[in-house]
This record gives C-alpha cells, sequence and structure tokens, in this order.
C-alpha cells in the first residue's frame, strides 16, 4: 500500500466520478494496484481553466475491470472516504514545488509530473493534506513526542507515517468532516439560502444556514461539493423531510402534501429555482437530485 496521486479533470473523458471511481487504462494498474487500501489524492493539471491543482482525498477501496470499456479498469473509492479540500493546493507554492518528490536527481520536474497516476511520499501527502485542509490547528503534538528527561525539553518531530496516521484519522472523523463540508458548501454559495435566496448573518458573524447532504451520509451520500446545498433551517427541514426538491435543472419543486401551499411559494425566491454556485462542477448533480426525489420527495 502506499498514497498516490490521480490526475482528474472537471471535463475529463473519461467514465470519472471522483467520490466514487476513477477510470484507468492498463498501462497503469501497477501504480492504481500498490494505492489499494490506502489514501490518493487528487489533482487537476495547470492547463485547465481555474485549475484546482490539489483539490481533493480519497481512499481507493479495490480495482476491477471495466465493464463496459475493454482494457481499462475502474478503482473503486471506498465510501464515505472522497472529501473536498478546503483550499486547493497549487502545483508550485510559496517556496516553490508543493510535491517535492517530483524533482530529479538534477533538481528539475521529472517526467513523472506528466503521469495520470503515480506514488506519492508520505512527506508530500501530508504538506498537500495540512495545505488543502487547514489541519495545523488539530494536528498537535502527541505527549508521548516530546523528551522531558533532566536537561532536554526539545519537540521530538514524529516520522513521516506517524504524522500520516494522524491526518489519516483527522480526515476520518465525521465532526471534521461535516465542519470542512459545510465550509466548503457555504463558499460555493456565497452563505446564501439556495431556496429563499437570503443571506441572513447573526450578531456573531455567523451565516444562519447549514450545508446539507442532498443524498445523505446516512444514505452512502458523499462529502463532496455537487452533494451539497446551503439552506437555511426551515429550508433544509423541509428538504429532509420531503416537502421540497430539486429538477435536474434546479426547479424548485413543491410536495402535494405541503399544508400551506401559499406560504412555502411565497417562502421561495422568485425565480421558483434554487440559486446554483458560479462555477459549474460545484452545482448540485443530477444522480443525487434523482435520489432525493425518488427516495426523500413525497410526491
Amino acid at each position: 500500500m502506499g498514497f498516490g496521486v490521480f490526475i482528474h479533470r472537471s471535463d475529463s473523458i473519461y467514465n470519472d466520478r471522483p467520490a466514487e471511481q476513477y477510470q484507468f487504462p492498463r498501462p497503469y494498474l501497477s501504480r492504481v494496484e500498490a494505492c489499494v487500501g490506502d489514501w490518493i489524492i487528487y489533482y487537476e493539471p495547470s492547463k485547465v481553466t481555474d485549475t484546482r491543482g490539489y483539490y481533493a482525498v480519497a481512499k481507493v477501496q479495490q480495482i476491477i475491470p471495466d465493464p463496459v470499456t475493454p482494457d481499462m479498469y475502474l478503482a473503486l473509492i471506498e465510501p464515505g472516504t472522497y472529501l473536498d479540500f478546503v483550499n486547493p493546493v497549487p502545483f508550485n507554492g510559496p517556496d516553490g514545488l508543493i510535491e517535492r518528490g517530483l524533482f530529479n536527481d538534477q533538481g528539475r520536474i521529472s517526467g513523472r509530473a506528466q503521469s495520470a497516476v503515480r506514488p506519492i511520499s508520505p512527506a508530500d501527502f501530508n504538506r498537500i493534506i495540512d495545505l488543502g485542509l487547514d489541519t495545523h490547528e488539530l494536528l498537535l503534538p502527541r505527549v508521548d513526542e516530546v523528551e522531558t528527561s533532566a536537561g532536554f525539553q526539545d519537540e521530538q518531530a514524529p516520522f513521516d507515517f506517524e504524522q500520516s496516521r494522524d491526518r489519516v484519522n483527522y480526515i476520518g472523523s465525521r465532526i471534521v468532516r461535516d465542519r470542512i463540508f459545510r465550509r466548503i458548501v457555504l463558499r460555493a454559495y456565497d452563505e446564501r439560502c439556495a431556496i429563499t435566496g437570503l443571506k441572513l448573518i447573526n450578531g456573531g458573524g455567523r451565516a444562519e444556514v447549514s450545508a446539507a447532504h442532498i443524498r445523505p451520509v446516512e444514505a452512502n451520500g458523499p462529502d463532496v461539493i455537487n452533494n451539497g446545498i446551503a439552506l437555511s433551517g426551515t429550508a433544509h427541514w423541509m428538504f429532509d423531510r420531503g416537502l421540497i426538491s430539486l429538477s435536474d435543472d434546479l426547479e424548485i419543486l413543491i410536495s402535494r402534501q405541503v399544508n400551506d401551499l401559499d406560504s412555502v411559494q411565497a417562502f421561495i425566491n422568485k425565480t421558483r429555482r434554487a440559486l446554483p454556485p458560479g462555477r459549474r462542477f460545484e452545482r448540485p448533480h443530477p444522480r443525487f437530485l434523482q435520489w432525493h426525489r425518488e427516495h426523500c420527495f413525497k410526491q
């Protein structure tokens, strides 16, 4: 097992669904096999307009032959492990190359940088996770990592694999994932309720809007931006109970079981469509909207 980087474009021609599967050809099979049971980081090339750079993390569960396309394979992502970064990480940072393992012996960027699948060192993995997820506040040194014997008070740096284990525990925490999901969804919607169009900030400066999963976590809904929508308290309550839903083109659907139709119609914004994020890849995916209509919405 080992960490890896998977290159994925938002306009990819491959049958990729980053939170669920990654399609790749036979030449990359051994590299992907080395990542099974471990974590990978998704990277979007710099040539892509508005590239996200390193933008998400996920765990590879298994590899299967693509049942549709000959000589292609699917790396299946372990459910509940995909997580978008709070801060997409650029290929080059203020101190130079972020993924330092791409340097060759001459100190230049090697041809590995063009590989759609490549291994990544624990040190590079840790660095990208820290930059992407703001882990510094929670990743405090353990007590047993500090030497307290007479004459020595210097903090001892943990090994890379220990640091990586801390980060894996961090990104696996439901509390942490909910907090990160809220940040990326509210930022995408400018802290505005997609149903009402209202942007309300309380006295403490906190937005009175929540990040709702369209397909809930309890139903294997991933923590991916296009499975999220920003909703005010009442809209969230109605959405979770199936009193409102959305069509694939974001028309707001109202259940026939609503007992005060006039008030609900006055409650939603005048366009009668959910207000979308500005970037297309952040918009609710039809696959998740269909799930909500079929399993939650009261016709």
